[in-house]
């Protein structure tokens, strides 16, 4: 595979990733995503990569073609790569969509939870303390009712922002 290719080639050379990013003037984020599967290189980049490493850009696909080939092949070889960037774009927007689901499910329990807590109001301080299951009861709920006001204006405040950086751009 093209990032196991990537790894195992620069560390044959003993390059680190930002010795490697400098020569293809990349940042070293660039190619530890490459090397994660996170995207892959264009085109250009790959045969710049091929040159770094003084292979054939077949050697870096995992292909066994001879060079005289290989520059019949470079049209199949950018077209899987638009094919892995477009998984690529496809896995990124899931994700993008689930947590947006997610920040946008929790702003909702926060609401639920508040709204549910005011109309329920102070009933229990009015409780028999004396009898000891109504007190650990009583006190179970004024304790979530003192970190759940602290906490929750926050984590709501934080599920608004996800949903507003996980939005879909156009």
């Amino acid at each position: 595979m093209l990032k196991d290719n990537i790894r195992s080639l620069r560390k044959e050379k003993g390059l680190s990733q930002e010795e490697l990013a400098v020569k293809l003037n990349v940042v070293r984020q660039t190619v530890s995503k490459w090397e994660q599967g996170l995207s892959v290189p264009d085109a250009e980049l790959l045969v710049s990569l091929a040159e770094a490493f003084d292979v054939p850009v077949s050697t870096l696909l995992g292909e066994s073609i001879s060079e005289e080939e290989e520059h019949d092949h470079l049209k199949e070889i950018a077209e899987k790569l638009e094919v892995v960037n477009a998984q690529l774009a496809r896995n990124s927007e899931n994700r993008r969509k689930t947590w947006h689901i997610i920040f946008m499910a929790f702003c909702i329990v926060i609401l639920a939870v508040f709204l549910v807590l005011a109309s329920l109001g102070n009933s229990y301080m009015e409780w028999n303390y004396s009898d000891p299951e109504l007190a650990v009861l009583g006190t179970g709920i004024h304790a979530f009712i003192w970190v759940f006001v602290r906490i929750a204006p926050f984590a709501l405040l934080g599920s608004i922002i996800g949903v507003f950086m996980t939005r879909k751009r156009q």
